[in-house]
Formats: structure tokens, sequence, C-alpha cells
């Protein structure tokens, strides 16, 4: 095998370094120091092949203690994770998410359990809270439906109340289609994604619930190309996700500029480091791997929908195997789990996006079915993520097919 196939061993890889034309800054510090990290990792990558030439096959997913680090998180938490007391519907999310994409299997025992955890944040007037007790929020409420989709049984699906969740989103809406966060909350774009996220399959979803919901969202475009939280603030690749998402939920993603935001998401991927950053001029993160690197499906999506254009493509719009030598070789803590860059330690959160972004960088689904572009031993393949609701390909199909035959609330259907 060829040793030049990864782009960090090539001969021209430290030209890709960041130039601060002999002006530094405080960023240019920073983004300097965090090239040097990545690059010992890199360079421990090449000398550990310069010893064996049989380790190019060996640049492997750690799959075992993943999943070890990712079930124990199931079963206990340590003190440290207090600070997440409202996020555990995120929990349970990121950690089913992640093992789904492992493709390591839970127990009846295991499904049982998690559904009856989550029946316990669901709040008596609709939504979820982040935790048993709790206000309800958007953004568990759409943790917790994904993490109900994902388990995939009838116990799972049962525990949402359609009709109780209609009504809180409802409530959550504003007068201009926006949506607040929680009751007194922030308005901003994540409310509109996970509203439509939710709705869309759960099969809630109609016009009354989301008219102006488009127009909204597209006055949070910037200048930049990508969207920012709300209108007038900075493009965010987080944001930006949330806003073309919620779009082609919609079925309105035709409103936003696509051009503009192409360009600003492939300005994204780092240079040196292969991974993505979040914002101009920020660092590499791991979790923008699928933040960003999540977006080119989308983006792909909507020009294969211009029919005045002939989109032919074989490969996402990124360079797919630069971010995937960054997860693998910079991205993997020791132990098990994956974190935003060398020197920060693993979550959960990391974990869920690092591989979510893994698992983008590996398929391609505008080819032949089955394409697959996989970095290193073939055992890293994981199983395909559905771009709009970062859950299983077939966990979103098997919850559609079982919503679809339900009554839309409010409606006669």
């Amino acid at each position: 095998m060829d040793a030049f196939k990864f782009r960090c061993l090539k001969p021209n890889f430290e030209s890709e370094r960041s130039n601060d034309d002999n002006f530094p800054t405080a960023t240019s510090l920073e983004q300097g120091c965090v090239e040097d990290s990545v690059g010992q990792m890199y360079t421990a990558f090449k000398n550990r092949l310069e010893l064996d030439s049989d380790l190019l096959d060996e640049l492997v997913l750690d799959r075992k203690m993943h999943v070890a680090f990712l079930k124990k998180g199931l079963i206990h938490l340590s003190q440290s994770y207090e600070c997440l007391d409202a996020s555990r519907p995120w929990l349970c999310y990121w950690i089913l998410h992640s093992l789904d994409l492992l493709d390591e299997p839970l127990t009846d025992g295991d499904i049982s359990e998690i559904s009856n955890f989550l029946a316990n944040c669901q709040c008596p007037d609709g939504g979820f809270g982040g935790g048993p007790g709790q206000v309800a929020h958007l953004a568990p409420t759409y943790a917790a439906v994904n993490a109900l989709c994902i388990l995939g049984t009838e116990e799972a699906y049962k525990v949402i109340n359609r009709d109780k969740l209609y009504s809180y989103l409802l409530r959550m809406r504003t007068l201009e289609g926006a949506f607040k966060m929680h009751d007194g909350g922030e308005v901003d774009i994540r409310g509109a994604y996970c509203a439509a996220s939710v709705a869309r399959l759960t099969n809630i979803m109609t016009p009354a619930l989301f008219d102006g919901t488009p127009e909204w969202i597209v006055m949070c475009q910037t200048y930049e190309g990508g969207f920012g939280g709300c209108p007038g603030m900075e493009a965010h690749g987080g944001y930006s996700f949330c806003g073309l998402a919620a779009l082609i939920l919609l079925e309105h993603a035709k409103l936003c500029n696509i051009q503009a935001l192409q360009r600003w998401t492939v300005n994204k991927q780092m240079s040196y480091e292969g991974g993505f950053q979040g914002r101009s001029n920020k660092l590499v993160d791991g979790c923008y791997s699928f933040w960003q690197g999540g977006a080119f499906p989308l983006i792909h999506m909507v020009l294969a929908m211009e029919v005045d254009k002939a989109l032919s493509a074989e490969r996402w719009l990124f360079n797919q195997e630069a971010l995937q030598e960054y997860i693998l070789i910079c991205c993997q803590a020791p132990g098990g789990g994956l974190l935003d860059k060398p020197g920060k330690t693993r979550d959960f959160y990391h974990t869920c996006y690092c591989l979510s972004g893994l698992s983008v960088a590996q398929h391609f689904a505008g080819g032949k079915i089955g394409d697959t572009f996989v970095v290193g031993h073939q055992k890293n393949l994981l199983k395909p993520t559905h771009p709009v609701f970062n859950i299983g390909v077939d966990a979103s199909v098997h919850a559609t097919l079982y919503f679809s035959a339900l009554p839309v609330p409010g409606t006669s259907q």
C-alpha cells in the first residue's frame, strides 16, 4: 500500500500550515499552538509507519474502547457530569447514536430502561425537559425524540405524547414563525430546527405550525454565507447546519443562497489539521466534523433539486480523507471516546459528533449505492447517518413509517 495515500504523509504537507505574514496576533499564535499539537500526532503516526510499514492498514477506529466508554456512560456517570444534569436526554442521545453508528446492539432490558427514563423526562404539558421534573425545552425535546427513534421499539415510540408535543411546539412558536427554546427563553435558529426535526419525525407537522418559519430562517443567513443564531449574528457551523436542515425539512431550501453557503462551508475545513472550524478565524474542533461536514450532503441535496443544473459528483465537496485522518489520528482518546483536539478531554458530545462526521466522510449517497471512502482499516466503516436528523438511516426510516400511519394532531387525517 502507498504510504502517500495519507495526506499527512505527503512531502509538502508542512506547507499547509497557516501563515500570519509576520504579523502575529493572539489568534494566530493560538492557531500555531494547535497546529503544533496536531503536527505531533501526525509525526508520531509517520514514525510508527517508518518502523513498520504493515501498520498502513492499522490506522484503526478503536471500536472496543469506544464502546466500553459509551456503555459505561449508560450505567454510571462520574461526578464531573453533574454540570449536565439539565442535559440528560442529550447524554442518552449522544451515547445511543454513537453506539448505533458503531453497530453495537443494546439488550431489550437496556432499551426498556432508557425508554422509561425518557418517559420520566416528558412534561405534563408536552415536550421534554433536561431531566425528570425539569421544564420543557426544545433542545432536550429534540434529543429525547431522536433517542427514542434510535431505540426503535413500539414501547419507545409510544413514550412520545404527540398531541401534547404539538401543543408545546405551538406555544414555543413566535408570531414571526421563529421558536423560543423554552417558556420565556431565547429565540434562535436551533429552535426552528429542533421543532422541524421532531415534527417531521413524529408526523405532527402542519402549515400553521411553521407559517413564516422559512422566511425567518433565511433572515439569519449572513454576508459570509453561513447562518447565525438569529438575524444579525455571526455565521456559525452549528447554526448553519440547523438553518439549512430546517429549510430542507420545511421544503423551502431554495429560499437561501446555497452558493454562498457552500463557499463559506468549504472554507471552514482547515488546510493543515484536516478537521473543521466552527467560525471564521477559530480553531479546529472535532464536533464540527458533523456540524460542518454534515452540511455537505444537505448542500448536495439542494443543488441536485435545481432542475436547471446537472449535478455530477463522485464525492462530497470537501476533503473526506483529510477529515477522517484528523478524527482517527488526532481525536481518539487512548481509553476510549473521542475529543475536540489533542490536549482536550474526551466526552460523549465530541464522541457523538466526531463519529457522525466520520460516517458522513465515509459514505457518499450521491453516487452508486454503497459508495464508501474509508481511510485506514476497512473495519473503520461506520453505519450511515441520516444527514438531516443525525440518527441512523434505518432508525429514521422505521420511525417515519411508524408515525406516518398515525393521524396528524389537529387535523382530520
